[in-house]
C-alpha cells in the first residue's frame, strides 16, 4: 500500500469550537478506500448503502432511514428541539468507467469506478455527522447520502420521499482538482449549469448513392444542421452569459452507396440562468425546423428537460464562507473563476430549500489537474477531513443564524 501522505497543518489544527475526535481522519480514509474499492452505479448502490448504514448507526442517532431506493438519511439531534433544522448532502454513486489509477484500493468492479469523487463526498458527509454528534448544532441536522446523482434522478427522489420536509437550509460539496486541498469555493450565484439533452431525427427520402437527385438527403441536412447549431451560442446568446451547445452523437446510413432516409443528431445544452436555458431550447427547435425545410426534410425534435442550474443563495453562501474561514483560515475561500458548465442534481434541492453547494480543493500542490470522469481520477485524501469539518461548521452556523432569525455577515 502506498505511503500515507503527510498531513497539512490546517488539517491537524483543531479549533476550540470544534475539536476533532481521536482517530477520525484514519477512520474516514479507511472507509473511503472501501467505498472506492467497491463502486456501484446509479440506483444500484446496495453495498454502499449498507456500509453507510453501519457507519452511521455507530453514532446512535434516533433513526437511520432508507429513502429513494438506496439512499440513507439520519437526523443528528441538535441542542434545542425547537431550533430550525438544516441538511448536509453527499452523493454515493459511481460511473461506468474502467479505472486506470493503479491505486492499491482501485475498483474491484470491472468497468465501474468512482471517477467523480462520490466516494469522498459520501465519506466526508459521514465525517460531518460524526463531528455534529460530538458537537451538535442548535437544531437537528439531516444527513443525506443520496443515490443516482450521475443520472440526475436521486435528488428528486429524496425530495419526494419527504426526508427533507421542514429543512431550512442545505449544504453539499464536490471535490475539484483545479484547486489544492484547503481551498474552498463558497460563493453566491450560479455554481453549476443546467443540463438538457436534445434528440433530433431528420426524415428524408432514400435513394441510390449514384443518383442523389432522386433523394432528399438527410446526411447533407444533418451536416448543415450541426454547423448551424453552433451559431446559437456565438450569435444568439449574450456574450456575457456562459452557454454550451454540444453535439455528441450522429447516426445515419448503412452502406457507402446508399443514401438513407433518416439521420439522427443528439447533444446537450448547458446554461447558468433560466432565460438562457429557455433560449437554447427555443433556438434548437427553430434552427432545426428551418434547416430541415431548406433540405426538403421533416424534423422531429425532442428536448429532455434535465437538471436546472445550481444557484447558491446569498445567505447560505455567507454562512459557508464563514464556516470555511473559521475552519481553515482567512485565505481558504477562493473564487470559482471560470464558469462551471457541468451539471449537478443538487440544483433540485435549491429549487425548494435555500442552500450552498461548495467546491473543495482536491489535489496537493504541484500535482497535475486530472479531470473528473477520467479513468485516472483520484483525490488527495487530506480533502476528506477538510470537507467534513467545513460542512459540519456550515450546519452549525446556519442553524445558529436561523435560530436568531438573522442572516450571514
Amino acid at each position: 500500500m502506498r505511503a500515507k501522505p503527510a498531513k497539512l497543518p490546517f488539517v491537524r489544527g483543531e479549533s476550540k469550537s470544534a475539536p476533532i475526535p481521536s482517530g477520525l481522519e484514519e477512520r474516514l480514509i479507511a472507509f473511503r478506500r472501501d467505498l472506492h474499492r467497491h463502486p456501484e452505479l446509479s440506483s444500484l448502490e446496495n453495498r454502499t448503502s449498507s456500509a453507510l448504514v453501519r457507519e452511521l448507526e455507530s453514532l446512535s442517532p434516533s433513526r437511520v432511514q432508507r429513502v429513494a431506493g438506496t439512499g440513507v438519511v439520519v437526523r443528528i439531534a441538535g441542542r434545542r428541539a425547537s431550533a430550525p433544522s438544516v441538511a448536509i448532502r453527499g452523493d454515493i454513486d459511481a460511473l461506468p468507467i474502467h479505472e486506470a489509477t493503479g491505486l492499491p484500493f482501485a475498483s474491484e468492479n470491472p468497468g465501474v469506478m468512482h471517477a467523480c469523487g462520490h466516494d469522498v463526498h459520501a465519506t466526508w458527509t459521514v465525517g460531518a455527522a460524526v463531528l455534529l454528534a460530538a458537537q451538535p448544532a442548535d437544531g437537528d441536522v439531516v444527513i443525506v447520502l443520496q443515490p443516482a446523482e450521475e443520472t440526475g434522478e436521486g435528488a428528486l427522489a429524496v425530495l419526494e420521499s419527504g426526508a427533507l420536509d421542514g429543512v431550512s437550509a442545505i449544504f453539499g460539496g464536490h471535490v475539484d482538482r483545479r484547486f489544492v486541498v484547503g481551498q474552498v469555493v463558497a460563493q453566491a450565484g450560479p455554481i453549476a449549469a443546467s443540463a438538457d439533452n436534445f434528440d433530433i431525427e431528420l426524415l428524408g427520402r432514400g435513394a441510390h448513392g449514384a443518383r442523389p437527385h432522386e433523394s432528399a438527403d438527410p446526411i447533407v441536412g444533418m451536416a448543415a444542421l450541426i454547423t448551424s447549431l453552433q451559431t446559437i451560442v456565438s450569435r444568439s446568446v449574450n456574450p456575457a452569459l456562459p452557454a454550451v451547445v454540444t453535439v455528441g452523437v450522429v447516426s445515419a446510413g448503412t452502406a457507402p452507396n446508399v443514401i438513407p432516409d433518416r439521420a439522427t443528431v443528439r447533444g446537450t445544452l448547458r446554461a447558468t440562468d433560466d432565460a438562457t436555458r429557455a433560449l437554447l431550447q427555443a433556438e434548437v427547435r427553430n434552427i432545426t425546423e428551418h434547416v430541415a425545410a431548406a433540405h426538403k426534410l421533416e424534423a422531429r425534435v425532442t428536448i429532455g428537460s434535465g437538471v436546472p442550474p445550481v444557484i447558491n443563495s446569498e445567505e447560505a453562501a455567507g454562512w459557508a464562507r464563514e464556516a470555511a474561514t473559521a475552519t481553515l483560515g482567512p485565505d481558504a475561500v477562493v473564487p470559482l473563476g471560470a464558469a462551471n458548465m457541468a451539471a449537478e442534481d443538487f440544483a433540485w434541492y435549491l429549487q425548494k430549500i435555500p442552500g450552498c453547494f461548495l467546491r473543495f480543493g482536491a489535489r496537493r500542490a504541484g500535482e497535475a489537474v486530472i479531470p473528473a470522469h477520467s479513468p485516472n481520477f483520484d483525490v488527495a485524501e487530506d480533502a476528506i477531513l477538510v470537507g467534513a469539518r467545513v460542512l459540519a461548521e456550515c450546519a452549525r452556523r446556519a442553524s445558529a443564524a436561523l435560530s436568531k432569525g438573522g442572516a450571514a455577515a
